[in-house]
């Protein structure tokens, strides 16, 4: 008769812990909806052409799987044509 009243009061407490557990996972997921905050484009006398170019890229120093040492080094690195547009 005991164990029959544990049992009965294990699933109940388990029903209880399901159904808040649903409910709490709904709220949590209709809060995390993306929500539309776009900041407006720059206007474009904001905006400046600037020309493709060749610029230096730092790789880091790094030891390889095989503990060999590899020091850093910069390389060159083209960077076409774009606009770039300040607020």
């Amino acid at each position: 008769m005991i164990n029959g009243l544990k049992r009965v009061a294990a699933l109940g407490a388990a029903t209880v812990a399901l159904a808040a557990g649903a409910v709490v996972g709904t709220v949590g997921t209709a809060s995390a909806a993306p929500q539309d905050h776009h900041r407006p484009s720059a206007a474009p006398h904001h905006c400046v052409r600037v020309a493709g170019h060749w610029a230096r890229q730092w790789h880091p120093a790094y030891r390889d799987r095989h503990h060999h040492w590899h020091p850093g080094h910069s390389t060159r690195v083209w960077v076409p044509a774009h606009m770039e547009c300040r607020r």
